[in-house]
């Protein structure tokens, strides 16, 4: 069975690959377009697949030799599951694994921006340390404070226990369903979106992103949010309106954000949420660590090689396709 991977990943991935008798394919350059992606991907049986490539109805159309996909993430909002599951298309990902990591990033950024830290690195970057003035720029402290979870799952119980122990924070969250182990665990409580956002000191995102809550954190939200709040991103840009982000920064109506992801992604070099001293943005980290990204690749590779031998996949997105 012939195998496309269109980026580098973990050596160890591709040794399951082909200790299990795959023929695996990976440019030399892996930096494709659109167009380039498709000619490999029309060629192959089953795709491991880096990044955000798009896999909907045109993609299916245009290769219809693809029997499955194991997607190197957690998220699948980039793949029409509707249909997949038509052309009985197995779709893998790869949960848990990247759990505590992205939660710690989620950790970092909330401190980052409560502490104004990356604003003065740049500062100290630029030469620019400055004489002590007692109320220039100061940042808040997050003891005792309401951390709100939106999309209490894995990640979001990871970040959850993180403040709490480290802060004593309070916890409350907004599900499909409770999530029983966090109110036993974490003293957590179940509320509505409405009084997650009103009641927030911090609030995380941590769901998975489907289309229809797209801009859902827009200018209507913000402005009912605390003016003491930190906003927090690590899921998906789509679920934030950059722009309506901006205002509510800079007219003060919320204190602060940090964003892993944004919207557009990647971000544009010119957006002037960056010149904001209250902000703090990485390029979409979240699972960059040794550990992530070699737990990742093992769930990818266990995914291929199950298909190959007939099996179901062991991590899959959409389980109803069997």
């Amino acid at each position: 069975m012939k195998v496309f991977i269109n980026k580098r990943i973990p050596e160890t991935g591709i040794t399951m690959l082909k200790e299990a008798g795959l023929e695996v394919t990976i440019p030399e350059n892996d930096d494709l377009s659109r167009e380039e992606w498709l000619q490999y991907c029309k060629n192959t049986d089953a795709i491991l697949n880096v990044g955000a490539n798009a896999f909907d109805h045109a993609f299916f159309e245009q290769c219809p030799n693809v029997k499955a996909i194991a997607l190197f993430s957690v998220g699948f909002d980039h793949v029409d599951i509707k249909e997949a599951n038509k052309r009985n298309i197995p779709i893998g990902n790869t949960p848990d694994v990247l759990s505590r990591a992205t939660s710690d990033v989620a950790f970092l950024l909330m401190q980052s921006v409560s502490r104004r830290a990356s604003f003065y690195f740049q500062k100290v970057k630029d030469g620019n340390w400055g004489n002590f003035d007692p109320l220039y720029e100061l940042g808040q402290e997050l003891y005792g404070k309401t951390l709100g979870i939106f999309g209490l799952g894995r990640i979001g119980f990871e970040m959850a226990e993180k403040c709490k122990k480290a802060f004593g924070m309070n916890i409350i969250y907004h599900n499909r369903n409770h999530n029983e182990e966090a109110e036993k665990e974490l003293d957590a409580k179940y509320v509505s979106f409405d009084e997650l956002i009103e009641q927030s000191d911090v609030l995380s995102i941590h769901a998975n992103f489907k289309p229809e809550q797209s801009d859902l954190f827009n200018a209507s939200v913000f402005k009912r949010m605390k003016k003491n709040a930190i906003f927090v991103n690590t899921a998906r840009g789509g679920f934030h309106n950059q722009k309506d982000l901006y205002q509510a920064l800079v007219s003060w109506q919320i204190w602060g954000a940090g964003l892993d992801v944004t919207n557009p992604e990647p971000i544009e070099e010119n957006d002037p949420i960056l010149q904001l001293s209250n902000v703090c943005v990485l390029p979409h980290i979240g699972s960059a660590t040794i550990e992530a990204r070699n737990g990742m690749v093992r769930l990818a590779a266990e995914n291929i090689i199950a298909f190959s031998k007939g099996e179901k996949m062991p991590h899959i997105a959409n389980p109803e396709v069997y």
